[in-house]
């Protein structure tokens, strides 16, 4: 497997592509990084260097829809003729179906009226997503989570892993030290990906998203490939850190509600993350909301109509989330 790096100014920064088979004549890629033509001429550079012309590509693998990953796949597949493939969650959104993103744009909308978001946030928010990271649209093959994937390097088995996105999928191999696992942004060796806001779509997104974390803790892979910046050389230990991240998160929203009474999740949003710009307008209230979701699913807190009030004013937070020893 190589590793091609590629700039993002638009997200986190330092995508991650993956070829398989790189010395063949039918690689596989895995993710593509975001529609521009810096971009594009990053990822035919990296190919370049591992022997690859895109036209040669044979599959295309994603690990979710958003353009940072799934950018390029049209523009990739209408240069080799590859087969593009992503979870059946996601592949609507990536292939632009009738009515995929009209429901996604309708469910966002909706959720920034409950979220309580002013005027001057939304209105930036909606002209920062009108420019698309997504290109030319791909024909798309769904598939499904224990799915299997011919590479000339052996299979890839895609590991559903929802949370961050409703299609979001992981893809284990066979590595030279046990099993690994690319991650895309299920795990990050730096960042806590975002929930909530990332993809509207989910529902109760943090408890499917700990639901993620606990099943790479035990699958105990060897190492996994994240879809930004370096290896994680210890999946199951990062993934722990991600649950006690989340775990003192839910501590600082209590301590919100119990110092300032019922709150909006904008509100919440502002005492937790300050004044907001670009996507993190959509992030930082989503993350809240995905906080304050979780309260109210565990009888902690009760929402009336935009704002979140506690219920309960001293829970017990270890029996909210997964118990993270090693």
């Amino acid at each position: 497997m190589e590793r091609i790096r590629l700039e993002n100014t638009v997200f986190e920064g330092l995508n991650n592509a993956y070829v398989f088979g790189a010395d063949s004549d039918a690689p596989t890629l895995v993710d593509t990084g975001v529609a521009t033509p810096e971009t594009r001429e990053q990822l035919e550079e990296g190919l370049a260097d591992c022997g690859v012309d895109i036209q040669d590509i044979d599959q295309i693998l994603l690990t979710h829809w958003h353009g940072d990953h799934a950018g390029l796949a049209g523009e990739l597949q209408d240069a080799s003729g590859a087969t593009v493939r992503a979870h059946a969650a996601d592949a609507p959104l990536i292939a632009r179906e009738d009515g995929a993103w009209e429901a996604m744009d309708a469910r966002q909308r909706e959720l920034l009226d409950e979220w309580g978001m002013p005027a001057d946030p939304r209105a930036e928010l909606l002209d920062f997503l009108e420019e698309s990271t997504h290109g030319t649209p791909p024909t798309v093959e769904p598939f499904e989570g224990g799915d299997r994937f011919d590479t000339p390097e052996g299979d890839l088995e895609a590991l559903y892993l929802p949370g961050h996105a409703a299609g979001l999928t992981g893809y284990v191999f066979d590595g030279t030290d046990g099993r690994e696992l690319l991650s895309g942004d299920a795990l990050l060796p730096h960042y806590t990906p975002n929930v909530g806001g990332a993809d509207v779509r989910v529902e109760r997104p943090l408890a499917r998203y700990l639901d993620t974390l606990e099943r790479i803790v035990d699958a105990g892979f060897a190492r996994a490939w994240p879809g930004h910046r370096d290896p994680i050389d210890d999946p199951a230990g990062r993934a722990r850190d991600i649950i006690v991240h989340h775990r003192e998160r839910t501590a600082n929203v209590l301590d919100v509600l119990s110092e300032h009474g019922p709150a909006s999740a904008w509100t919440v949003s502002a005492h937790l993350f300050g004044d907001l710009s670009a996507i993190h307008i959509l992030h930082g209230p989503g993350e809240a909301y995905a906080h304050l979701e979780h309260l109210t699913s565990h009888g902690v807190a009760e929402r009336t109509e935009t704002e979140y009030r506690l219920f309960d004013t001293d829970p017990d937070l270890d029996e909210l989330f997964p118990a993270v020893e090693a």
